[in-house]
């Protein structure tokens, strides 16, 4: 039996209506786990149906939602906050956006639900400012739901005010680092704080205990609640049960976004659902969780697609950006892409980071330029020890992955471009005269 044989879509069900209509959303059953949990007014009920299902953060670290929300409900400061964090910069990764524009009940409801069971004194979407459709979209959304009494003043007769104020980002990519995303949404510069103690559980928003989830893990928590633990973990491995959704990218037939269980394996991914590599062509390599994570080769395509599976071959899933590279690619271009990358997005509070990942992708660019030497191979890996895993965030372990790793696995084309003076998958200039 086939992965789509046996799976049905959890969150990218058909939905008939506009994206916004509260009134089909409501006969798929939105809304009813947000009325359950209002009816029980059990916010730990809630909790330990997150625990049962065995839910992880779909954002990047794969962490217990169930733990997170029980450390902010009760820690010993009762001023809570809500951030829903939407502002995705990740290279290859979109699916928020799709879920964003496609399906915003079901984000508003988990929002919902996750402000109120946290006790939140206020709740935020910190939306990535050129979403502009989404943002119309969850807007129009947001109305309704108003209209229909599910948010705004006297909640169905409850006496409880609630609302998710939209928080626009023009933040970079650091700034969708939590503890980067809450400064900006403070009027400071989108700087990530040094962990621990800075976990936003403990030290958040205002200073005060602050629930950050992603749009992808909140828009599952109402089928949870509906559903029921069980049905959560039906598919997918027991310690990473559910589905995801994998943004899918790079030298594919056809590009998307793609809900399917975790531990599916890649290959089933690029061939079924992408079709296969375009032009015919094969697979040189995979980044698996974009260019933070290391790329696997060809060999590797039957890794299941979770956080743990990924984790023990020496990679990582994070927010699910599957970027496919085919073997008519230079690999030190493609390195020295996501090393420019890295570089500029780099926000220069930490000074291993900033001086890094200029460093890096000089070298990189001196290589596939045909001026590198063999002594720029090893100071590449020495820059990389230096300054792995010693910032305040992930930005330059992950540009120092992206080298080594690309380092490890196509020497070989690192010693061809410094052997031949030239990039060897670019035509030979030819001399006029």
């Amino acid at each position: 039996m086939s992965v789509s044989e046996k799976f049905s879509p959890r969150l990218l069900r058909p939905y008939s209506g506009d994206p916004w209509d509260v009134d089909a959303y409501c006969r798929q059953g939105g809304y009813e786990a947000w009325l359950s949990c209002l009816k029980s007014a059990d916010p730990q009920k809630t909790i330990d149906t997150l625990k049962e299902a065995h839910l992880r953060g779909r954002g990047g670290a794969g962490f217990p939602t169930g733990l997170k929300w029980d450390k902010v409900l009760h820690h010993r400061i009762k001023e809570h906050y809500f951030v829903c964090n939407a502002g995705e910069h990740e290279p290859g990764t979109f699916k928020d956006r799709y879920l964003l524009r496609h399906y915003p009940h079901q984000l508003l409801e988990g929002c919902l639900i996750a402000a109120y069971t946290v006790g939140a004194k206020k709740a935020y979407i910190y939306l990535n400012h050129e979403f502009e459709e989404e943002r119309a979209h969850f807007q129009r959304a947001k109305d309704a739901a108003q209209n229909k009494g599910f948010l705004g003043q006297n909640v169905q007769g409850t006496g409880l005010d609630i609302d998710i104020e939209i928080f626009d980002g023009y933040g970079s990519y650091v700034a969708g680092e939590e503890t980067a995303m809450l400064e900006s949404m403070q009027g400071r510069p989108a700087q990530p704080k040094q962990k621990p103690p800075f976990y936003p559980t403990e030290y958040g928003l205002h200073g005060k205990p602050t629930l950050v989830n992603n749009v992808e893990t909140l828009s599952n928590i109402p089928h949870i609640l509906r559903n029921g633990p069980d049905w959560f973990r039906e598919v997918g491995p027991p310690t990473c049960p559910g589905a995801m959704l994998f943004s899918l990218s790079g030298a594919v037939n056809r590009p998307g976004v793609y809900e399917l269980p975790l531990g599916t394996p890649l290959r089933h991914l690029i061939e079924v659902c992408g079709q296969g590599v375009i032009h015919s062509r094969g697979v040189k390599a995979v980044f698996p969780g974009g260019p933070s994570f290391s790329m696997i080769g060809p060999d590797q395509l039957d890794l299941p697609m979770d956080f743990d599976s990924l984790k023990k071959a020496g990679t990582g899933l994070g927010s699910a950006g599957v970027i496919v590279v085919d073997d008519a690619t230079c690999m030190i271009e493609l390195t020295l892409k996501y090393s420019h990358f890295f570089e500029r997005e780099s926000c220069g509070q930490c000074p291993p980071c900033r001086i890094g990942t200029q460093e890096l992708a000089t070298l990189v660019r001196k290589i596939e330029d045909g001026q590198g030497t063999e002594k720029d191979l090893a100071q590449l890996l020495q820059i990389c020890g230096f300054v792995k895993g010693t910032g305040y965030c992930t930005l330059v372990t992950g540009a120092s992955v992206l080298v080594q790793n690309s380092l490890r696995l196509f020497r070989h084309e690192y010693e061809e471009h410094i052997r031949l003076g030239r990039c060897p998958y670019k035509p030979v200039p030819v001399e006029v005269g």
